[in-house]
């Protein structure tokens, strides 16, 4: 054999070896199938659930949600939609023998269909202009409630066609309103649409009262995000139709109303009586005909999510952050009523019962009425997400679900939760993941990854899962991925969340920095070779960390805002940030935006940084990416910019999704000592 060959042959027998590994890729990450919603029936025997995967053959990248049914007691698990378009948000009918859904399988806008539980072919409820937003069954079955946003009128339909459709900021907003329609038609196919709301207000979430003659509704005062997360209120009207009684008209957000099971109170969530913006929902209740605030105890996080009442009215069903968890509280609906037996939460006076487990992330939960059954999806980081049922306590919990039981995981890179103590001595958490082949007395570069919000939090959720930065893809190429929650972070009390307000860039730095020395003196990170990456708040920490350090080899800047002063002007939560500010705008106190900027202390960074950012960013505008770019660029410091088309505030596309952590990877290696 001549040489050539033989070499040829030696070569192709490595690529094969390579390319038939099971290692973590983008590719096979990507492989991972999300499970975004359950619903049980009202009896407690089905569970509809929905499962989203990627859709990335020839031109398409997009992804595909459709739904399964399954029975609680393991009797059946079966796909119960199908095509290319997707199908989503699955109620059963109160009888249990339907099931509506939204899908935009006709004309790209999500309407309701509806469908026989035992199968047959759906059929379309609406048939609206601009889609359905979300939806909810009547008591009795006879009506579907909806919300759609308002129609361009005939003027605005001519003016698009003509192209003279020129916008006006903050004027002629599309509001979303109330209706309801007939679940059977008429012998001419026909339904009976009643449209309940109109005006200049926008409805962000309503329920029916137990009884049907009722409906109750939350609205803000526009659809903007700001004015949403500043004010909102609660009303009443008629499902029939009438006339609109106030309920709770007070400063700040009151929303998400829940009627009692008996139909006399409903209960919301609620900022207090004044605006949070930095994020605050308390549990109170309110008679359903109006009346005196009842505020019940107070949720560890401060952070409650009404899932449900149970069946007696003594409880509400809350989802919350718990540190590196998300679970399922029991809050007692009087502040008469004695906490359930069982293990407990505690901040200060919140003492609450737990009903799902803290080793890991529960999600999507969802309370039967009479069954005394919930479902929800559950995974930890070690194990991918599945749907599981359990009793209202937590008891006889059972796996329904196997969707990612064919995806064959490779070996994972071990996760573990540790914790140490900031410059100031506050207790810092954190995840922190090793590299798949790590071996003990060797030292490996670090990857420090600073999460968004920044009231946002790294939980015990499953690491292969896909993201903006692919846990597992980092440590098969051998790195070791620190994830802090530093103050600011959710799941660690108000206190905790509020602790960054004037404070961005300082203790949340020390957070950081601390935590990056905690590992390194765990004697397992190599110090030549420290990397440092975030999106959104992430981003702007990313920003800032390499305007205060040269410690870092190399960095990834992903949605970052380095100048709050023209982020304030220029992003559609302008308030969020006053209020991390300190609550005055920036002509009022341009020091503390400019304090905390990175952008104003651009002459210190010599860290090559990598800028990444979506053309389409509202949230954190294209702009804030740019002036980094262009200011290290200037300065002489190493730099790319990469700009993601058709993308907002992250990728929403999944080839672009998948491109994020190679590129980053790449340009850490580049720097790789």
């Amino acid at each position: 054999m001549k040489k050539t060959s033989f070499l040829l042959l030696i070569f192709l027998s490595v690529v094969y070896t390579v390319s038939s590994q099971n290692i973590w890729t983008p590719e096979k990450i990507m492989q991972y199938k999300n499970i975004t919603d359950t619903q049980i029936s009202l009896d407690g025997k089905y569970i509809a659930y929905v499962v989203r995967i990627p859709s990335m053959e020839g031109e398409k990248s997009e992804y595909n949600d459709q739904i399964w049914v399954a029975a609680a007691d393991g009797s059946f698990n079966l796909q119960y939609t199908r095509g290319e378009k997707s199908s989503t948000s699955p109620q059963f009918s109160p009888d249990g023998k339907q099931i509506a859904f939204l899908s935009n399988r006709d004309d790209n806008k999500n309407q309701v269909f509806v469908m026989r539980l035992m199968g047959g072919e759906p059929e379309q409820i609406t048939d609206t202009k601009t889609g359905v937003s979300s939806f909810k069954w009547a008591p009795d079955g006879s009506r579907i409630a909806y919300i759609m946003k308002d129609p361009d009128t005939k003027e605005e339909e001519k003016s698009k066609k003509e192209k003279t459709d020129v916008i006006l900021v903050d004027k002629n907003f599309k509001y979303n309103h109330l209706y309801t329609t007939s679940v059977a038609s008429d012998k001419a196919g026909n339904r009976k649409i009643q449209r309940l709301t109109s005006g200049n207000y926008h409805i962000n979430g309503f329920d029916w009262s137990p009884d049907g003659s009722t409906i109750a509704f939350s609205y803000a005062p526009s659809p903007t995000i700001n004015d949403g997360g500043l004010q909102s209120d609660i009303s009443t009207i008629p499902s029939d139709s009438g006339r609109i009684t106030s309920i709770v008209k007070r400063p700040g957000v009151d929303a998400s109303p829940l009627y009692s099971p008996d139909g006399k109170w409903i209960a919301f969530q609620s900022s207090g009586g004044q605006p949070e913006r930095v994020g605050l929902n308390d549990v109170y209740k309110v008679a359903a005909t109006g009346g005196d605030l009842i505020e019940l105890q107070k949720t560890p996080d401060r952070s409650a999510n009404i899932v449900a009442w149970a069946q007696d009215g003594t409880y509400l069903f809350i989802s919350e952050n718990y540190k590196t968890s998300q679970v399922l509280l029991a809050l007692p609906s009087s502040n008469n009523i004695k906490t359930l037996k069982g293990d407990y939460l505690a901040y200060s006076d919140s003492k609450l019962p737990i009903i799902t487990s803290l080793k890991g992330v529960g999600n999507s939960f969802s309370i039967s009425q009479s069954g005394n059954r919930m479902s929800y999806t559950f995974e930890d980081v070690n194990t991918p997400k599945e749907v599981f049922t359990a009793g209202l306590k937590g008891e006889n919990t059972k796996k329904i679900s196997s969707m990612n039981a064919d995806f064959n995981p490779p070996t994972l890179g071990k996760t573990e939760l540790i914790s140490w103590k900031s410059k100031d001595g506050m207790v810092i958490e954190g995840l922190l993941t090793y590299p798949v082949d790590f071996v003990k007395g060797k030292k490996y570069p670090i990857v420090l990854q600073i999460h968004g919000g920044p009231a946002g939090v790294f939980s015990q959720s499953y690491t292969g899962a896909p993201g903006i930065y692919m846990t597992q893809y980092f440590a098969q190429k051998g790195f070791i991925v620190l994830r802090p929650n530093p103050r600011g972070s959710s799941g660690y009390g108000k206190d905790f969340r509020y602790a960054n307000i004037r404070d961005w860039g300082f203790g949340d730095y020390q957070d950081l920095m601390t935590g990056v020395d905690h590992v390194l003196a765990m004697g397992i990170a190599d110090s030549n070779n420290q990397f440092v990456m975030g999106w959104s708040y992430g981003g702007y920490m990313t920003s800032w960390v390499v305007t205060q350090t040269d410690r870092f080899k190399a960095a990834s800047m992903g949605a970052g805002l380095p100048n709050l002063v023209s982020m304030v002007t220029t992003t559609d939560i302008p308030d969020y940030i006053v209020a991390h500010a300190g609550g005055k705008e920036f002509w009022e106190d341009y020091e503390e935006y400019e304090k905390h900027s990175a952008i104003y202390q651009i002459k210190n960074a010599t860290t090559p940084t990598q800028v990444i950012h979506g053309a389409n960013d509202l949230r954190v505008p294209f702009t804030q990416g740019q002036e980094f770019y262009n200011a290290l660029k200037r300065k002489g410091v190493d730099t790319e910019m990469i700009v993601y088309p058709r993308t907002p505030h992250g990728p929403q596309e999944p080839k672009l999704l998948m491109d994020v952590s190679p590129r980053i990877m790449a340009w850490f290696e580049k720097y790789m000592n």
